[in-house]
């Protein structure tokens, strides 16, 4: 099976370049729904059907398997959006340098897409019926929480045995489970009042917002695993005024469920008097991405993973990741859930963000592998 993916591995690195050179930010409809009309047709060519679920703003996302698929009981999760901007193609388009490719998610997560198809290619070409016993989601806005297709993700997952999850490998690591997390925001009114003729009629928004800052911050238990990060702020109108508003962007990472009961309940308890008197406090937010634990049939599942990379000579190990995934979806309903099963690249969300060639070959022939594991 190596050779067919050493004789396609042009095509794939075609095929790639093909849909990084596709601006799909998520928030780029056209652009996303470009990339899943590709993916469509190529799934189509080798008999697969295609479910289109519509969205008006977000792209279209795309429930993916055989005919002949009675009852598959695995589920693949790979997401077309990056968090790239319309226009970012046209700066720095795919590009490859030796054994590297850059551009635009190129690892995040578009190389996916080249090894989970050309693995089903590759047991379709071997004559196993392995094929049969996987179904694709592909989402449109997993960079946002996927927050138009959790519903349909936890739905499909559901009643599946195993949930395999594209995302990439940082270092060949797989990833067994993941921080949840969620984002509040903080909006306080004041009063406006000239600074220097009347400051004593004004009540000062940014006043108030520092001050619940500091507090916002202390709620962190960093080795417990409880992250709080005010990341964003803004306010007031001019540099003599004394601001009249002032909001914050709250950034919340979980290790478990209960922690992020406990953080929802401290958030509100914070901002329910206010420090400066005559201030105004608004929060809104919610946890969006349930944490996701190791759990035994879990364990299982990464155990089984870890044998088929040893016969393909790959030396795997499993780790915890702070960022989320649909993994958190899968894993969070109860569905055996294994990620990081990409290619290998780095630097994901940034200008240098790359893949690292040989490891499309590499991954698609160990997922290949796996979904006949699994299958049998």
């Amino acid at each position: 099976m190596k050779n067919f993916f050493q004789q396609n591995e042009s095509h794939m690195l075609q095929l790639l370049e093909k849909l990084v050179n596709m601006d799909s930010g998520t928030y780029v409809k056209h652009g996303v729904d470009q990339v899943g009309a590709v993916l469509r047709e190529e799934y189509e060519k080798i008999g697969f059907q295609v479910e289109i679920h519509e969205q008006e703003t977000l792209g279209n996302n795309l429930v993916i398997r055989h005919p002949d698929a009675k009852e598959p009981s695995i589920v693949m999760l790979a997401h077309m959006d990056t968090v790239f901007p319309e226009g970012t193609v046209a700066k720095r388009p795919f590009t490859r340098k030796g054994d590297y490719a850059y551009g635009p998610g190129v690892i995040d997560m578009k190389a996916s897409h080249i090894t989970t198809l050309f693995a089903i290619k590759s047991l379709i070409e071997s004559g196993n019926e392995a094929f049969k016993n996987v179904q694709l989601i592909l989402n449109s806005d997993e960079e946002i929480g996927s927050i138009g297709s959790r519903q349909l993700i936890e739905e499909v997952a559901k009643n599946k045995k195993y949930a395999l999850i594209l995302e990439p490998a940082q270092n060949g690591n797989l990833v067994s489970q993941r921080k949840g997390g969620g984002k509040y925001f903080l909006k306080v009114t004041g009063k406006s009042a000239h600074a220097g003729v009347e400051p004593e009629n004004g009540i000062s928004a940014i006043e108030e917002l520092s001050s619940k800052v500091l507090k916002l911050h202390k709620l962190a238990r960093r080795e417990e695993g409880l992250f709080v990060n005010v990341g964003l702020v803004k306010g007031g109108t001019s540099i003599n005024t004394i601001a009249p508003s002032a909001e914050a962007a709250i950034d919340v990472r979980i290790d478990t469920e209960q922690q992020g009961i406990a953080i929802d309940k401290a958030l509100k308890e914070v901002v329910r008097t206010s420090d400066v008197e005559g201030t105004k406090l608004e929060l809104t937010g919610k946890i969006t991405r349930p944490a996701w634990e190791l759990t035994e049939e879990s364990g299982h599942l990464i155990s089984m993973i870890v044998e088929e990379g040893e016969k393909l000579g790959l030396s795997l190990d499993h780790e915890k990741s702070g960022g989320g995934s649909d993994g958190n979806l899968t894993g969070y309903i109860g569905t055996p859930t294994v990620d990081g099963l990409g290619p290998i690249g780095g630097n994901a969300h940034q200008e240098s963000e790359y893949l690292y060639i040989p490891s499309l070959v590499e991954r698609s022939l160990l997922l290949a592998n796996v979904i006949k594991r699994l299958s049998t």
